[in-house]
């Protein structure tokens, strides 16, 4: 399986960070965000990775060069400024990507999740999607930043939120390249129609991860993660 890191975004709620360098590229623990994903994805297993990119998009090709410091291949999928959001940034990248499914990580997160865990057809039971339009997303328990979360799960299938049982999309899942076969390479589109026109159709699984996980949204939650990280 490929993996693919959302690593175009502009990162403005991180300003002035993000003036000078990429999100991905900004210190957390000692190391770059995306390197903490690199790792664990290769320590998974995984070998091939495409990495989309915009906002001084040759800063991160320059840092992480092919990957082979990770034992990774690293393909990159440039975009023009601005960026193409999340469902246009992996339309864009499917040449790359191939036939099968993929896992998407986005690049501004961090995350105990073991990628290894999605590295075969099924994960929990559920069905991995393959040649269907369907996609699997992990859950976390709504931040104090997002309390209303995303969406609710009922059983193994991600349905609209309903009541306090809700959850919020961890910006990693597995999808099939299918999943965004009507999105035109260039296209600028949110990631979120394709998820609701996949709950109507009953496509969407999804799954609710316990462990540790962070949206690096701004300096001050990037701080605290530095701390946290350097404590361990």
């Amino acid at each position: 399986m490929k993996a693919f890191i959302l690593a175009a975004g502009r990162g403005e709620r991180m300003r002035p960070l993000t003036d000078h360098t990429p999100k991905p590229l900004l210190l957390a623990g000692g190391k770059p965000l995306i390197v903490w994903h690199l790792e664990r994805l290769a320590a998974a297993g995984f070998r091939d990775i495409v990495i989309n990119h915009a906002h001084l998009g040759e800063q991160i090709e320059a840092a992480l060069g092919d990957g082979s410091r990770w034992g990774l291949h690293i393909r990159y999928s440039a975009e023009p400024p601005g960026a193409l959001e999340t469902a246009g940034g992996i339309a864009n990248a499917l040449p790359l990507l191939g036939s099968k499914a993929f896992l998407v990580v986005n690049g501004d997160i961090w995350c105990d999740i073991d990628f290894g865990h999605f590295s075969g057809s099924t994960v929990a039971g559920t069905k991995l999607p393959s040649g269907a339009a369907g996609a699997h997303l992990v859950m976390v328990a709504n931040p104090a930043h997002h309390a209303g979360g995303d969406f609710s799960l009922d059983g193994q299938r991600v349905i609209y939120a309903k009541g306090e049982q809700t959850l919020t999309y961890a910006g990693v899942g597995v999808f099939s390249p299918a999943f965004f076969a009507d999105v035109e390479p260039g296209t600028v589109m949110k990631l979120r129609p394709l998820l609701d026109a996949a709950i109507a159709a009953g496509t969407l699984t999804g799954e609710h991860h316990a462990g540790r996980w962070v949206d690096v949204g701004t300096p001050q939650r990037l701080a605290q993660l530095d701390q946290e990280l350097k404590g361990h």
